[in-house]
């Protein structure tokens, strides 16, 4: 086993007890280090969403766990079986999949059959712990498949990506999940092209994601539609060429007005039924559109099926932005050396002390993209 954190690494980690409170900094264990696992030293990690609703318990992880899922940082250690990366590599933490179900093999790990099972779990899959706290009580792990709201993660080989050393580690942790998410389903799963149209309905941090991607993909006419005034005119900054306030009229007949009769492609990274109703309707025929938010569990909404018939329209779902992440996440980070994808103008650092400080400001919008740093 290469590297000199092994069993008994102690450090400090965010930990939440019970659904819905906070997140509290302690001290914890790390127990062994498994063959195929990688041990790193996090330089920061991204807050998501998926982080708060997993807190909450509104999507059902055990608790008390450790969270966090956006983790960038210095490969500190590798088991024995690891060959992917070495001790001193810079790193980006992904999902984790299992690699070899149906969907892993023909090269869509982020459909992966058994995603549930690694990622939200809470341990391995032969059930045990890579972390417990100071009483040497069960501290449930794995989240995503690293847990990085820590000074240290234990990940997987398979959900490592090394990473460019001359890219900012600390800005890195995002594209691996929120920024992946938006920039991959234009790039990946819907495929927008030179010269298409194409609406991204919400600007929050993955839809912008998502219309920094359409505009490095060449589209030519790219709508944000959201309802915060700042989060329309900072998509104009990274690409929009159109911006629509969603509480200002109909947004299908300001499209159309826009483009004709209707974009190519649209996204929805609200979760909302009724906005997904009206990122439908705004397709023109042929028009691909994909549902990448959220929804609030059991949420329904309802379609035209003559609509979708009648204009030959396609709707998907999609995960991680159907990403292949040893890919992908290079790639991005390849753009925005370049100066091609401005995902830096989305965060915002805080302190791994002020964590909480960091998710409120989440909830309330006041932040597009928190990121926790660890001195």
């Amino acid at each position: 086993m290469t590297g000199i954190h092994r069993v008994g690494n102690e450090f400090t980690a965010a930990v939440v007890r019970t659904p819905g409170s906070p997140f509290v900094l302690e001290q914890v264990r790390q127990t062994e280090l498994l063959e195929n696992e990688v041990l790193v030293k996090i330089v920061a990690t991204g807050i998501c969403h998926t982080d708060m609703i997993a807190r909450d318990q509104d999507y059902l992880v055990p608790h008390p766990i450790v969270l966090g899922h956006e983790g960038a940082g210095v490969v500190e250690a590798v088991g024995d079986s690891v060959l992917k990366v070495t001790p001193g590599d810079h790193v980006v933490l992904t999902f984790l999949s299992c690699s070899s179900c149906r969907e892993c093999i023909s090269g869509h790990p982020a459909c992966c059959e058994n995603f549930r099972d690694r990622n939200f779990s809470g341990h391995r899959i032969d059930g045990s712990h890579a972390l417990a706290d100071q009483q040497g009580g069960t501290l449930n792990d794995r989240f995503f498949g690293q847990s990085s709201f820590g000074e240290y993660a234990v990940a997987n080989e398979q959900n490592v990506v090394k990473v460019r050393k001359d890219a900012p580690l600390e800005l890195l942790g995002p594209l691996g999940c929120g920024i992946q998410t938006g920039a991959g389903t234009v790039l990946n799963s819907l495929k927008v092209g030179p010269g298409s149209s194409f609406a991204a309905f919400g600007a929050g941090a993955v839809g912008l994601a998502a219309v920094m991607a359409a505009s490095a993909a060449g589209a030519t006419t790219i709508i944000a539609v959201d309802i915060v005034p700042s989060r329309l005119k900072l998509a104009m900054e990274v690409g929009a060429t159109h911006t629509i306030d969603s509480t200002q009229g109909n947004v299908a007949e300001q499209i159309r007005a826009i483009t004709g009769k209707g974009v190519e492609f649209s996204l929805d990274a609200t979760g909302i039924p009724a906005v997904i109703n009206t990122m439908i309707d705004c397709l023109r025929s042929r028009g691909e559109g994909a549902i990448i938010g959220l929804s609030k569990p059991g949420e329904k909404f309802t379609l035209d099926p003559m609509d979708l018939l009648n204009n030959c329209k396609t709707l998907r779902g999609v995960v991680e932005g159907d990403s292949l992440p040893d890919q992908f996440i290079p790639t991005m980070i390849d753009l925005y050396m370049a100066g091609r994808f401005p995902f830096d103008k989305l965060i915002k650092f805080y302190d791994f002390s002020q964590i909480n400080q960091a998710a409120e400001d989440s909830e309330k919008g006041l932040t597009l993209k928190p990121v926790v740093r660890f001195s």
